[in-house]
């Protein structure tokens, strides 16, 4: 830090420090979005255009404006200056006095990068700490997103910039900072070719012709996920190849923090991957590449795809190794994927009969194999509901296999994808201690891996537990950490929709209810596969929204995942729904059905206990009772009423039929 009294940090989290100590500042998007359109932004602004960008939904635009310079002067003014200028139509901050990391940027780079030394230039790149206002959103402005948008690009490029600068500077000086310097560059611009390209060069230089070839192996697999020409970059491997000794031995082993780029990015990015090659078409009469067969495997692909946990191999390369004859064993050696998906389509008698198959690349070991069968009327409507069971069959099967090898293997061990899926195993056991145990493996994935926001979200949905379940005394500190976490995944991927499942629970944790389903809509546009997206859609809507449309979504995901760890759930958001619509016996079946399921926690069964005594199944509500308090003596229904978020009307209907039998 420097001398200045007043430090922020636009660079990486938004942050401002006085006297040598971070500051909170104030909790609302707008504030900080406001701070940090004003720190960068030379010129004095009309309060028109900060309307235009930060509150153009408001009903009242300028009256938020005051409201959010009220809570910014008390961040920045002090006795000895008056930071933020607001006189009149223009708004300003005057930070002359202050250090603030994109001017001390500026100053450093205004000469030009070529004339800085390498210590300055490691200075420089030192300043670059992340993403502009890293973490700040604000999905409703989509003017102020696009002005976000653009500062991140420029940063970011201007921070590939600075990489360059010293890949090229540190040369042959200093192996191990040009490796550094080459991770850094790829993971900022991991479609750069020459980045690629000079990683390649000098690993061969180096003598790592294995790491060389695995990384380009790698980067074939990222381009041709992303449809890009990986071509260049091969043909450059080969020419460097050409020109180089071929007697070359390998260097001794180092120690894992000075493993080379190609892999230590390898190990913490990887996913598990899979082809589906196309389904065979096995009806008489129609060509290899008949429609249905191709339109099954591409829906496949593009749902996979959609789901953002697997590395799915992209349609071209599966469809040109078919056409060369390839069989699905050997296609997935040369893949180098982890799994690899098949399956035939024929129509025999009037029926559409589909199979499909999963099975490991590595042993040929089958994992799931399954037969569909539909009458031939209205087949693309059979299509699509057999495209989403084998798609969540798939998914399913693959994190099921991943989670118990992760269980086997030793804790030290894990790489993050390991540690994920060890995190899962935990999760899914819904008590406080197995609670405990999966945050800290999602902690130490997204340790290995800031860029895997399923891990993040996963990570907040401990939050979230710890808070519905009461296992946290500090319930504040638990919803924020939620909060924080789920916008952590939503920054590694927006396009994840996990990242946007995580955000929804953690804005309905806030009372933030339109937020919640705006975020919740979000996540199964993404991925209309996503059963647990559809569930917590239906968890939110049935409490305070739209029960009709909770008991559609409820009914979504227990189609899509009838074998979800989360059944006992989707079951009890039906019944709550119910009970609202005053069809209390209807509820009290499906709160039953999910009182009784595995893993089912106190909460569903106080659903169910109200359900019944509602319905009239008095007796069957203090067996349960009974049941309910032996595992949780001291639950009350005030319990109860903290978990949900219900109407003044729903909650005294409740009580009413806690009251019945004592509850």
């Amino acid at each position: 830090m420097t001398d200045h009294s007043i430090q922020v940090r636009l660079l990486g989290r938004l942050t401002l420090w006085k006297q040598g100590a971070e500051r909170p500042l104030p909790s609302s998007r707008k504030v900080r979005g406001l701070l940090a359109l004003l720190t960068v932004t030379p010129e004095a602004l009309s309060r028109s255009r900060i309307c235009e960008l930060l509150f153009d939904t408001s009903t009242d635009p300028r009256g938020e404006l005051r409201w959010c310079l009220s809570k910014l002067r008390a961040v920045l003014d002090d006795a000895s200056k008056q930071r933020v200028n607001a006189a009149g139509d223009s708004v300003s901050l005057d930070l002359s006095d202050c250090s603030v990391d994109t001017n001390d940027i500026a100053r450093l780079r205004a000469g030009g990068l070529e004339t800085l030394d390498v210590a300055r230039l490691r200075e420089l790149s030192e300043l670059y700490a992340g993403d502009f206002a890293a973490g700040l959103e604000l999905d409703r402005n989509p003017e102020f997103a696009s002005w976000l948008g653009a500062q991140r690009r420029q940063f970011r490029a201007d921070h590939v910039a600075v990489i360059e600068q010293l890949v090229d500077r540190v040369g042959e000086q200093d192996q191990n900072d040009a490796f550094a310097y080459l991770e850094k560059w790829l993971q900022l611009a991991p479609f750069e070719r020459r980045a690629h390209e000079l990683l390649l060069q000098r690993l061969l230089r180096t003598g790592r012709v294995r790491e060389g070839e695995e990384h380009l192996a790698a980067t074939i697999r990222l381009f041709e996920g992303e449809g890009l020409d990986w071509m260049p970059i091969r043909e450059c491997w080969r020419a460097a190849r050409g020109r180089t000794p071929q007697i070359i031995v390998q260097p001794p082993a180092k120690a894992e923090s000075q493993r080379p780029v190609a892999e230590a990015l390898g190990a913490a990015q990887r996913r598990a991957s899979i082809c589906v090659m196309p389904f065979t078409e096995r009806t008489p009469d129609v060509t290899s590449g008949g429609g249905l067969a191709n339109w099954l495997t591409e829906d496949i692909i593009t749902r996979l795809a959609k789901l953002r946990v697997l590395f799915v191999i992209a349609r071209g390369s599966v469809f040109a190794l078919t056409e060369r004859n390839v069989p699905p064993d050997e296609a997935a050696r040369l893949l180098n994927v982890d799994y690899v998906a098949s399956g035939s389509v024929r129509e025999q008698r009037g029926r559409l009969m589909v199979m499909a198959q999963l099975a490991e690349a590595s042993t040929g070991r089958i994992v799931w194999a399954d037969e569909f069968s539909y009458s031939r009327d209205g087949a693309f409507d059979a299509l699509d509901e057999i495209g989403n069971r084998i798609v969540l069959s798939l998914a399913g099967q693959i994190e099921i296999a991943e989670r118990n090898r992760a269980v086997l293997k030793p804790p030290n061990s894990l790489d993050a994808w390991e540690a994920y899926h060890r995190g899962l195993w935990h999760m899914y056991r819904f008590n406080d201690e197995d609670n405990r145990h999966a945050a800290h493996y999602f902690q130490r994935a997204v340790q290995q891996d800031r860029t895997f926001a399923r891990a993040h979200a996963c990570l907040s949905f401990t939050h979230f537990q710890n808070v519905f379940l009461h296992w946290s005394a500090n319930r504040d500190r638990e919803i924020e950490r939620a909060y924080a976490t789920a916008a952590d995944s939503i920054v590694a991927d927006d396009l994840d929709p996990a990242a946007h499942w995580a955000m929804g629970r953690a804005q309905w944790l806030r009372g933030h209810l339109d937020d919640s389903v705006h975020e919740l809509r979000r996540s199964v546009s993404l991925s209309p596969n996503f059963a647990l997206g559809h569930y917590t859609l239906g968890f939110v809507q049935s409490q305070e929204g739209d029960a009709h449309a909770a008991i559609e979504a409820s009914d979504i995901s227990r189609q899509l995942s009838p074998f979800d760890p989360l059944m006992f759930a989707m079951l009890a958001s039906r019944a709550i729904a119910l009970f609202r619509l005053q069809r209390y016996e209807e509820a009290a079946e499906w709160a039953s059905k999910g009182a009784v399921r595995p893993n089912a926690h106190v909460n569903v069964q106080a659903v169910a206990v109200n359900c019944l005594a509602a319905a009239g199944r008095v007796d069957e509500a203090r067996s349960l009772l009974t049941l309910l308090r032996r595992n949780s003596p001291d639950y009350c229904v005030d319990d109860f009423f903290r978990a949900f978020r219900f109407s003044p009307d729903t909650q005294a209907s409740f009580r009413r039929s806690a009251a019945r039998v004592g509850f």
